[in-house]
């Protein structure tokens, strides 16, 4: 049985990894930060929580990292720990940093002395592209990285280390830049799973108005169960690599909208306003990713749509509200 340790097991993909490792008969570690509230640390993983193994620790702790490597010794290492959420990253852009980029270099130390022969994965990010984009729409593995945020020069800083760890010391270490990907797990202060609860609370009648930042940004979003399981592609591919993983297909936030409101036979404008203080001091504009590359190679293909990923998370919310 190969062994897999997760860091944020907590987050939207490490519970669906978590899930997607468990059935392909995996013994299955996590590592958690330690919350206030206990239950916030783990309310996406209660379903697994008796087939897995989770432990403490935090990626700017190296002696906690040192600690649960030793003692699990991993076969494959998937590193989904960070600060993930992009606009607060200009709030909190030390932290940021650390997090998303000294983190990953203190786990690649322990994991290169601790179990070289391990594979690594690391969770990198199309905005790491920032604003920068192909003359025919498209970001691909040779588009300039030109990062428009505290998160993403994190994240570039942390997929060169990873190119650098795997040349100078010959580590199974690869990257996959994932486009965004969403689900019912995601947090509702991320514009998908916020859009989509909020509609679903005006449809009920519990509030009046969904506040906005930028309705012209453009993203690639896939579902976050297709993805984690290209990062178990990506990572027992023969030969450690970097990927694009998307569905190669755009949408702006106020067609994001529109489709939710319109499934709850509402109309949008009605009720979607703008706040500034949800608007990023340096916008990403436009993300479009190219996944040939995982098409190709590792013959990953998505199953879901942009539609019905809202539909699923639709349906979540109608229930739940």
């Amino acid at each position: 049985m190969k062994k897999a340790l997760i860091t944020g097991i907590g987050g939207q993909d490490g519970s669906y990894l978590a899930e997607h490792l468990l059935n392909l008969g995996y013994e299955v570690h996590g590592i958690l930060r330690r919350h206030s509230v206990a239950e916030n640390q783990n309310s996406r993983l209660h379903h697994v929580s008796e087939r897995i193994h989770t432990h403490y620790g935090d990626m700017l702790d190296i002696p906690s990292i040192s600690r649960i490597l030793s003692s699990v010794m991993p076969d494959e290492i998937y590193n989904l720990a960070a600060m993930s959420h992009v606009r607060i990253s200009f709030d909190m852009p030390s932290f940021t940093i650390q997090t998303n980029a000294i983190g990953v270099l203190n786990i690649l130390e322990v994991y290169r002395n601790v179990c070289p022969s391990a594979k690594f994965y690391q969770a990198s990010s199309s905005e790491m592209f920032g604003n920068s984009v192909d003359d025919d729409g498209v970001q691909r593995l040779t588009t300039p990285m030109n990062p428009v945020s505290p998160y993403g020069c994190a994240k570039v800083m942390g997929y060169n280390l990873v190119r650098h760890y795997r040349n100078a010391y010959g580590l199974h270490a690869c990257n996959g830049i994932l486009f965004n990907h969403e689900s019912p797990r995601r947090g509702t202060n991320f514009v998908t799973n916020k859009v989509v609860k909020t509609a679903v609370q005006i449809k009920k009648g519990i509030v009046n108005e969904l506040q906005l930042g930028n309705l012209d940004s453009h993203r690639d979003w896939g579902h976050s169960k297709d993805y984690v399981k290209a990062m178990h592609l990506i990572l027992n591919h023969e030969n450690a690599d970097e990927f694009i993983i998307a569905t190669g297909k755009t949408h702006s936030v106020r067609d994001l909208c529109k489709y939710v409101f319109a499934s709850l036979d509402m109309n949008y404008e009605d009720y979607v306003v703008q706040n500034k203080k949800y608007m990023r001091p340096e916008e990403l504009k436009y993300l479009k990713g190219d996944p040939s590359k995982a098409n190709d190679v590792l013959e990953w293909l998505p199953e879901y749509t942009f539609e019905t990923m809202l539909d699923e998370m639709i349906d979540f919310w109608m229930e739940r509200v």
